[in-house]
């Protein structure tokens, strides 16, 4: 149910971004979903990759800070409100989010939304407990 996140630290400097996705493309590893966050001084970037573990090993090996973390992924409607059903979902039942980003893939009108909160299990309870469906892992390394 959860999948595992890869966290780049990138310094705020010019071609840091394109050598880190860089990197990963000459090593054959495609990104299944990707978010960046900034700040004055670095960024993050958070990503989806089929393989996390060889691709950590490759960023850290040219000097990137990666953390892995876990998320969930949830499938939506994508259509108007679909994302705002999540989340009142979540608000109703006192679930905070860290953050989140999502992705669409071939399937029709559907897309994943990635969750992360500081208490996986309890978000996880909360989406079974009102029938929203978690992408199993397999399902979204292989999108």
């Amino acid at each position: 149910m959860k999948i595992k996140q890869l966290s780049i630290f990138l310094e705020n400097k010019e071609g840091r971004l394109w050598n880190s996705l860089d990197i990963l493309a000459k090593e054959n590893i495609n990104i299944r979903a990707l978010s960046i966050a900034d700040t004055s001084e670095f960024g993050i970037l958070r990503i989806i990759v089929q393989d996390p573990e060889k691709a950590k090993k490759i960023l850290e090996d040219n000097n990137f800070i990666v953390k892995v973390k876990n998320v969930i992924p949830v499938e939506l409607s994508d259509t108007p409100g679909g994302l705002a059903f999540v989340l009142k979902v979540l608000f109703n039942n006192k679930i905070n989010l860290d953050y989140l980003y999502a992705f669409t893939h071939d399937e029709s009108e559907k897309a994943i939304l990635l969750l992360q909160s500081h208490d996986l299990d309890a978000l996880i309870k909360v989406l079974k407990e009102n029938n929203i469906k978690i992408v199993p892992s397999n399902e979204v390394y292989n999108l």
